[in-house]
């Protein structure tokens, strides 16, 4: 999750029930697209295949990844936020919460809708946390990092994200038809959310980083 150059709202109460209700529904988004066995985002099947070889949870792996991802914030002199070291800690804890509570479907009509589901509640959730301005994620600072030192914020999200990718399948993570419904849907799932949440009068903008 990104945060973008964006207004956020006045209201400090306000901006934290949107940070921590966009983490925690980040993470049960991811726990429906690992239940429904269809295929994950690169970062979930890198976190996934990380799972299967140590026998740690999912949502374990999701927070031990985000916590050495921002070791390599330092080179890049990016300076975490709340919301970074809240991304730290409660979104995989969720993630697991909720796949505690939700059994993994056998008909293919629910888990596409798992599948759907968990799309939507992503990019729900990435409205809610980038709209509450409170830094970004561990995986995206990374980006926005690289970005700074002359590599474009496409090459970069595309370098890392096929990297971990292929590490994730190679370590067993699920690559599927969910994988490509998720990297078609999710950027104008996000933008659609980014419009719904944004504060009253305000509208989503570009972020302010070199061109893709």
């Amino acid at each position: 999750m990104t945060e973008l150059s964006l207004p956020r709202p006045r209201s400090l109460p306000l901006r934290l029930v949107r940070l921590y209700a966009g983490l925690v529904l980040y993470g049960g988004g991811i726990a429906l697209l690992v239940r429904s066995g269809l295929g994950l985002d690169p970062w979930e099947v890198f976190h996934q295949g990380m799972s299967v070889r140590t026998g740690w949870s999912i949502g374990l792996c999701i927070n031990l990844v985000g916590a050495l991802v921002l070791l390599l914030w330092i080179p890049l002199r990016q300076r975490p936020g709340l919301g970074t070291i809240s991304n730290v800690l409660v979104v995989g804890t969720s993630a697991d919460g909720v796949m505690a509570l939700v059994p993994a479907p056998a008909a293919w009509p629910v888990q596409w809708a798992f599948l759907l589901g968990g799309i939507l509640a992503i990019a729900a959730a990435s409205g809610l946390y980038i709209h509450a301005g409170f830094g970004p994620g561990p995986r995206d600072g990374l980006m926005t990092g690289l970005n700074r030192l002359g590599l474009s914020i496409r090459a970069a999200r595309t370098v890392v994200e096929i990297t971990v990718l292929a590490v994730g399948w190679l370590l067993g993570g699920t690559v599927g038809v969910g994988t490509l419904v998720f990297a078609l849907t999710i950027g104008p799932a996000t933008q659609v959310f980014m419009k719904l949440w944004a504060p009253a009068g305000d509208s989503a903008r570009p972020p302010g980083t070199k061109p893709a």
